[in-house]
């Protein structure tokens, strides 16, 4: 298993995105939290849904997702939030290094 991940989720507005962004790094689930405007095409209901939303990419270690991941659910507005998480297989060690030194909990 690798010892780091990418987590995504969408929502809704730029407000909502710009408010989890900062209580995941604030509570050290993620190192980073990066938000791009992007559309969405997707059935719900029913019907086929096109709206635009704003996509989260939190670069964390895999020990966090968990509570990461329940950060998410308990502070997503939507009734269904997409949760999608990656490993990351390599990358730079000294961005990694961040990562970890930014994701774990202060004394």
């Amino acid at each position: 298993m690798s010892e780091y991940s990418q987590v995504v989720t969408t929502t809704d507005s730029e407000d909502k995105a710009d408010t989890l962004a900062r209580g995941i790094v604030a509570a050290r689930l993620g190192a980073c939290v990066q938000i791009d405007r992007i559309r969405s095409v997707y059935r719900w209901e029913g019907d086929i849904q096109v709206e635009g939303e704003w996509r989260l990419t939190t670069k964390t270690t895999t020990d966090r997702v968990p509570a990461l991941t329940e950060h998410i659910k308990a502070n997503h507005s939507y009734d269904v939030p997409e949760i999608v998480v990656t490993s990351i297989t390599d990358g730079s060690p000294k961005y990694l290094s961040w990562v970890s030194e930014q994701t774990t909990q202060a004394d």
